[in-house]
């Protein structure tokens, strides 16, 4: 790559995340869906043996794994009802309020048709369980969380800007520090062009049908999970991945601040693995 590339976008497969802490772990592409699944009936399983009820953080994205994890608690007869899910983000309308659930667009709405709708009544998670932030109350994700005797294991991925839930990193021009950023709380925020242009590449292209705002869970309630696991299987993640890895670790790249978290792997699609090829096709 030219000289004034940024060196990280040089690592190649083999050596992504070495020295940072963070595990890696490379699969083919059609397979994360069935590892995120895997991973989240795991920790569920373990957890509820152990006579815990388990919290987690969880994303929407990428949007295959819960029909696969409610057929897996299904085939167990895994009791859910005492297991908290915890969503990390939703859209919200002009006024700050959740898009209505049957919006096409709703989180809300697509959790219930993807998963919950597709569990038995006898497994499920309890109504009161099913947890989305408030944009009337956000701080309420913060007591829950604490009631629960915290996070066991926040699940996500990485936005084309290196966002983590919606956390946006600051608009040119803002200055926040790596630990100002980090203890930034569940709220509703703005989303950043960069967002809505990605996500509308899932709905057809048109940008205009993307929400403008959201409410997000925050930095601090991520970071303070005992486990982080990010998953990542969109071709245009090559470049991000590796400046959330082998990049500065900077407000700019929200998603750079896990390298400090003492347990966070990364499991990312062999198309995301490889060095991303820079030029005009």
């Amino acid at each position: 790559m030219p000289a004034n590339y940024p060196d990280y976008l040089n690592v190649p497969a083999a050596r992504l995340g070495e020295g940072t802490g963070v595990r890696v772990r490379l699969l083919d592409d059609a397979s994360i869906a069935q590892a995120m699944a895997d991973d989240m009936f795991e920790a569920l399983r373990a957890a509820l043996d152990s006579g815990r009820a388990p919290v987690f953080i969880i994303p929407v994205g990428p949007v295959d794994q819960f029909p696969v994890l409610a057929e897996k608690i299904a085939a167990a007869e895994l009791d859910c009802r005492s297991a908290v899910f915890i969503n990390m983000d939703e859209y919200l309308d002009d006024s700050d309020h959740w898009l209505d659930a049957t919006h096409p667009l709703s989180f809300r709405g697509y959790m219930r048709r993807a998963f919950y709708d597709l569990l038995p009544a006898n497994l499920a998670p309890r109504s009161e369980n099913r947890v989305f932030p408030d944009p009337q109350r956000p701080e309420a994700i913060g007591e829950l969380i604490a009631a629960g005797g915290g996070v066991d294991v926040c699940y996500g991925g990485i936005g084309i800007n290196g966002h983590l839930a919606f956390n946006e990193p600051p608009e040119p021009g803002e200055t926040v520090s790596r630990e100002q950023f980090a203890d930034l709380p569940t709220r509703v925020l703005s989303l950043a062009r960069e967002t809505r242009t990605i996500n509308s590449v899932t709905v057809g292209g048109e940008i205009s049908v993307v929400p403008r705002r959201a409410v997000t869970i925050g930095m601090r309630e991520i970071l303070a999970a005992r486990s982080i696991r990010l998953y990542c299987n969109r071709p245009w993640q090559a470049a991000v991945v590796r400046r959330v890895l082998h990049g500065p670790i900077t407000s700019a790249c929200p998603a750079s601040l896990v390298r400090g978290h003492p347990d966070a792997r990364l499991t990312a699609a062999r198309q995301v693995a490889e060095v991303p090829d820079i030029r005009l096709r």
